[in-house]
């Protein structure tokens, strides 16, 4: 498997959270890793190799909608959004290396805990 986005630490790091492995943890689930491109977000909880290519599942934020789903490692290393005529040269999915694995509920993104409470909060109290 060789793709730019799937580095051997990443691998490793995945491995404590292949696919499925936060069912039903909400906003308690882990967010391991993060990808961004422009204003678009993903939120990445779980992962693992998959036919050749790294799955991952989390949430995407910054798209027409917020919500959860899978993305393809190999999709996501593909994109690249020309943004030379604003002076930004060619824009690709890149991770933040800085991140450090967090809770949902503890990520400062108010895109992503709009969503979180539409979800999980109860309103009816």
């Amino acid at each position: 498997m060789t793709n730019r986005l799937v580095t051997e630490e990443l691998v490793s790091t995945f491995k404590g959270y292949p696919l499925y492995s936060q069912d039903g943890k909400k906003k308690d689930a882990l967010c391991i890793a993060v990808f961004h491109i422009g204003n678009i977000r993903w939120y990445i909880m779980e992962g693992q190799p998959q036919d050749g290519d790294f799955i991952f599942y989390g949430i995407v934020v910054g798209m027409v909608e917020v919500e959860y789903g899978y993305a393809s490692a190999n999709e996501m290393a593909s994109i690249q959004v020309d943004a030379s005529r604003y002076g930004l040269g060619v824009l690709q999915v890149e991770q933040n290396k800085g991140f450090e694995p967090r809770t949902l509920a503890s990520i400062k993104d108010a895109d992503l805990q709009a969503f979180l409470s539409r979800l999980y909060d109860d309103t009816n109290v």
